[in-house]
Parts: C-alpha cells; sequence; structure tokens
C-alpha cells in the first residue's frame, strides 16, 4: 500500500537558526502578523524575530491574543487583524497555541467560512506563507498538517486537518526554550513523548515514521528529565527540541491514538493543558493498547534499554510500559484529583467525553479496537 510522507518545505534547525531565515521569507510577502501570546514578547527570541525581520526590510504587526489555548474567537480576533493591516504572510512564535492559531487564522482569512465550519473536511485552500518558531519542544505543531481549535459554543476541541496546514519553514532552536517554566517543560516534553509513542504503535505506522519515532523516543527519555532539573542545559534543550520536531513528523504521517482522542475533552471541558492532560492518560492508555502491539512496544523497551536485547517481547513491552511510569514520575505530572478535577463532576461528563473521544476519529488508529465502554473505563480508572 503506497502511503504519503509530509514535511515542512524547509527546516532550519541549530543555534543561530533565526539567522537564516530572513533570506528565505523574503520571498513570502511584504508584510507579517506576528501571532504570539503576551508573554513571549518579552523573550529575547522575539525581539531577535523583529530585528530580523527589519533588517529584511519586512514590515510587521503583532497579534498576541493567544491566551492559553486557542479558540475561535482568539482566531477570528487574529484573522481580523491580518486584513486590517494588509498582511499578506504569517508567522508564528510561541508554543503550540501560537502555531495552531497561526494555521486556523490562515484557513479563516483564505476561504469563504468560519474556522469552526471546517471541522470534519480536509481543508484544500490556498493559504498564505506560515512561519513556525517553536519555543517549547512538544506539539511539533511546526511540522504538522492539523490544528486543535476550541469551538466555544459546542464546547469541544476540533481536530482540523489538511497538507496546506503543514508551515512553509519551520524554525527549531533549542535556545528559545531556555526560560520556560519546569511545568510547561514536562508537559510540553510528555506531550512530544506521546506523539512518538502512540505513531510508532498506531495503524497507519509506516516505515518512514518508524525511524523519527524511535529517535524521539530515545531522546526524549534521555533529555527530557534533564531539561526538566536544569532548564538551562543548552544541550538537553536542543535534543528535546529536535526530538519534538521528529515527533510531529511522525503524527503528520502516522497520526495518534487513543491518547490524544481521550485527551481533547478533558481539556476542552476542564481546561488542562494538552500535554498535561496526555501525560495524565497515557500510562493508562498505553495499558490498554500493550497488547494490540506487544512486538512494537518490546522493541521501544529495547531502544531505551528499560529491557536487555534478549528479553522476550511481552517483558520488554511490560519494561518500557514501566519506563512511562517512572518518566511522568521524576516529571512530577499530578492526577486528575492533584489537579483540583472533581471526580463527581469528571463522572457527570464522562458519556459526553466519550461520545467526543470516539467522534475525534484518533482512538480507530490504535492497534486494538476501542470501544465506548473501553474509553470510560480508562476514563473510570484515573480517579482510582
Amino acid at each position: 500500500m503506497s502511503r504519503e510522507f509530509f514535511i515542512p518545505k524547509k527546516i532550519i534547525s541549530g543555534n543561530g537558526a533565526l539567522d537564516a531565515v530572513g533570506t528565505v521569507i523574503k520571498k513570502y510577502g511584504k508584510k507579517a502578523l506576528i501571532v504570539t501570546g503576551k508573554n513571549v514578547r518579552g523573550l529575547e527570541c522575539f525581539s531577535a524575530l523583529c530585528k530580523m525581520l527589519e533588517d529584511n526590510g519586512l514590515l510587521y504587526t503583532v497579534f498576541d491574543g493567544i491566551t492559553g489555548e486557542p479558540d475561535d474567537t482568539m482566531i477570528a480576533a487574529g484573522a481580523k487583524k491580518y486584513k486590517d493591516e494588509d498582511c499578506d504572510f504569517i508567522i508564528a512564535i510561541g508554543g503550540g497555541s501560537p502555531i495552531d492559531s497561526m494555521k486556523a487564522i490562515a484557513v479563516n482569512v483564505s476561504g469563504e467560512k468560519e474556522i469552526c465550519d471546517y471541522y470534519g473536511e480536509v481543508i484544500d485552500i490556498k493559504l498564505p506563507k506560515m512561519i513556525a518558531i517553536p519555543t517549547t519542544a512538544g506539539t511539533g505543531s511546526e511540522a504538522t498538517q492539523f490544528t486543535v481549535i476550541t469551538d466555544t459554543k459546542r464546547n469541544i476541541k476540533m481536530l482540523l486537518k489538511g497538507a496546506v496546514l503543514v508551515p512553509d519553514v519551520a524554525v527549531v532552536d533549542g535556545s528559545f526554550g531556555i526560560s520556560t517554566p519546569k511545568s510547561v517543560t514536562a508537559s510540553t516534553g510528555l506531550d512530544a513523548l506521546t506523539h512518538a509513542i502512540e505513531a510508532y504503535t498506531s495503524r497507519r505506522a509506516q516505515p518512514l515514521t518508524d525511524s523519527v519515532c524511535i529517535s524521539a523516543v530515545k531522546r526524549l527519555f534521555k533529555y527530557l528529565p534533564v531539561a526538566y532539573a536544569d532548564g538551562n542545559d543548552l544541550t538537553a534543550r536542543n535534543e528535546t527540541a529536535i526530538a519534538a520536531l521528529e515527533a510531529g513528523i511522525a503524527i503528520n504521517n502516522s497520526s495518534v491514538t487513543v491518547v490524544h482522542g481521550m485527551s481533547r475533552p478533558i481539556g476542552a471541558l476542564y481546561h488542562v493543558p494538552h500535554g498535561l492532560s496526555n501525560a495524565m492518560l497515557l500510562y493508562k492508555c498505553m495499558s490498554f493498547a500493550l497488547d494490540g502491539a506487544t512486538t512494537r512496544f518490546a522493541a521501544l523497551g529495547r531502544a531505551i534499554n528499560a529491557a536487555d536485547c534478549k528479553a522476550d517481547d511481552k517483558t520488554a513491552a511490560a519494561a518500557f510500559l514501566d519506563a512511562i511510569g517512572d518518566i511522568c514520575k521524576k516529571l512530577e505530572v499530578p492526577s486528575l484529583a492533584e489537579y483540583g478535577i472533581d471526580k463527581e463532576d469528571f463522572f457527570g461528563n464522562i458519556e459526553k467525553m466519550a461520545n467526543d473521544a470516539l467522534a475525534s476519529g484518533s482512538p480507530a488508529n490504535t492497534a486494538k479496537e476501542v470501544t465506548k465502554a473501553d474509553i470510560i473505563n480508562i476514563y473510570k480508572s484515573l480517579f482510582s
């Protein structure tokens, strides 16, 4: 069976990557909309971006209205600014939220419908050029054909997709993450780890994604705890940034599975950051998925040296599952109860969350059948 493989048209990585962007994007337009959040505006990398644009004779205006995970109202506001300011290309700088927002704004300014009307479709319209500059190592949105936007009327997180959503340029420099708080380092890094594990064990896995999945898993198990313990460790920051890119490329082509399907409803209803809700689910969901892809989980266990190369698949797979639990403990992932979510309220919403999880399509990529009853049981187990 033939498969397509999507990556950004250009990836510029390593320390000083931003310096190499100017000559590339001069061809993209005359005025950029910079999509970001207010906190990022105070970072050195934001000032460096503005200087780079000025040095190359490019105009820009800033939309910093991305507060938390993006919703349709933020997208509408960003699209209005793009049009009012006569912009002709878009740059996102920040975590996954600004990058996801950039994609949705590009769709909004180019199409004839509101962003929520694209839910359930494959987006295929001509978009302005997009440059993604991640400052956190996690979502991999700089490499994907997806964006996740909350529909505030239906109270759901929409997974919107289309090859046109892959950014034209991804700029990956681990030094941009030096000031990232420990909690964000943990949640974004575990988001990347979830991507790599799910893509490797997905029904849609393919040889080209397998290699980047294994590489990302190895980097993250080795360097994510280091970056968490010492945020100024530039080697760890660079390695986790590359891992996040690799994992983003992986899900772009093999997709995600049950964790992401179940994570989005938790984020929509309880406003848990996406990476953190993934981390809360990761051990339980992978425990469920284990017997559907034992050989693949075993390969990951051996890759990170959690199991000896002579160990049988069942033993190596179990060792990898234990390693998932260990890294979540090291990075101090809270339970739903510790996060402050009321059990009674959560249980009252399980039916809706299970329906929304299945409707997303992600659980169907799991290497075993996932029923609504399975999802309900996993949700309930988060409080056990």
